[in-house]
């Protein structure tokens, strides 16, 4: 079975051909065709976030030629596909829009199904594309954009929300924390750079609520103390680079030790062995370390997929549809894009 994926729910536009073989995940892997990823990075760089409108535009210019030119590279006619698996929520509704309409265009010409996929089902599935994705029931911790979660997984579809961000999600606390400290946009990759030289144990911050018993997050009261911080340094003297390294240090492993143990918790708490954590936020390379010494600590089965698919990318999506289509789960017979479409 080939699936055409296709990704547009925010500022990278993304295409990939699977070829499922089946796709029902036991025996063989999919196999990645073909894919390409176009970032738009440094087109919102200037403006420190995601203009929506300018996202959409991008998507609109690119995804065309881009989708023609995965189809050549994976040596497929449009009508040899068996279906174009497209993220039709959440996201930015532009965006969306343009991700679905090309979708629901192409199927129509070429007589192709066309398969509404979950933006965050994709990254919960995404390791699959590298390895087994383990036994149900695991729990996925869950870090994109703008969402951090607590999932507990018994099976394709059947998901129940254990935490959640009660404000600020870790990826948009790297982004504001950056600001503070002069950095560019995205947050956690510049401040990631910036800590591999810093000392971590300089600055004292909070861990906000990892002390609590419950399985949410809350990531302000972080960028709040990170703002305070800085304004004493300056007026004591100044930021020198160091301590700005330092400084990102503090708030990367600070970030890093919340995650992996509420990750950690709900573990405990559910009674499970096998833990997923995937989102961009997972290809920090801190908090992979954090989620070692947990994994040990509790002899959990941790498992995340390669940085390439922790970033929004057309072949989770492309995957997605393949193990909905050969587990028998039909697509809604009326479906739009929507852009809080919950999980």
């Amino acid at each position: 079975m080939k699936v055409l994926g296709i990704e547009t729910s925010c500022d990278e536009t993304a295409v990939a051909v699977l070829d499922g073989s089946g796709g029902d995940g036991s025996e063989s892997r999919p196999a990645v065709l073909a894919e390409r990823v176009a970032s738009q990075i440094e087109t919102h760089a200037r403006y420190g976030g995601v203009v929506p409108e300018i996202a959409s535009r991008e998507h609109l210019r690119l995804l065309p030629p881009m989708a023609d030119g995965v189809m050549a590279e994976a040596g497929l006619g449009w009508r040899e596909l068996d279906a174009i698996a497209v993220t039709a929520g959440p996201g930015l509704m532009g965006a969306l829009l343009v991700g679905t309409a090309f979708a629901r265009a192409a199927g129509a010409v070429n007589g192709v199904p066309v398969l509404p996929v979950h933006h965050l089902e994709g990254h919960i599935l995404a390791p699959g594309l590298e390895a087994e994705l383990p036994a149900f029931p695991f729990i996925t911790l869950l870090v994109s954009g703008g969402h951090t979660m607590l999932i507990r997984v018994d099976g394709l579809g059947k998901y129940r929300l254990l935490g959640r961000t009660l404000d600020d999600a870790a990826g948009e606390c790297f982004d504001k924390c950056a600001r503070i400290l002069g950095l560019p946009y995205p947050g956690g990759p510049a401040i990631a750079a910036l800590a591999g030289d810093g000392n971590a144990a300089r600055f004292s911050l909070p861990r906000p609520m990892l002390k609590r018993d419950n399985l949410d997050f809350s990531f302000s009261g972080l960028k709040t103390a990170v703002l305070y911080a800085v304004r004493e340094l300056e007026r004591a003297g100044g930021m020198d680079e160091q301590a700005r390294a330092d400084m990102a240090a503090a708030i990367e492993t600070a970030i890093a030790e919340v995650l992996a143990g509420k990750a950690a918790r709900a573990c405990k708490r559910e009674g499970v062995t096998r833990l997923i954590v995937a989102g961009g936020v997972a290809a920090n390379a801190r908090l992979r370390e954090q989620l070692a010494d947990v994994a040990d600590a509790q002899a959990l089965d941790v498992r995340l997929p390669s940085p390439r698919y922790c970033t929004d990318n057309a072949a989770m999506i492309a995957y997605c549809g393949l193990l909905r289509t050969a587990s028998g789960i039909a697509p809604p017979d009326e479906w739009d894009a929507d852009p809080r479409w919950p999980l």
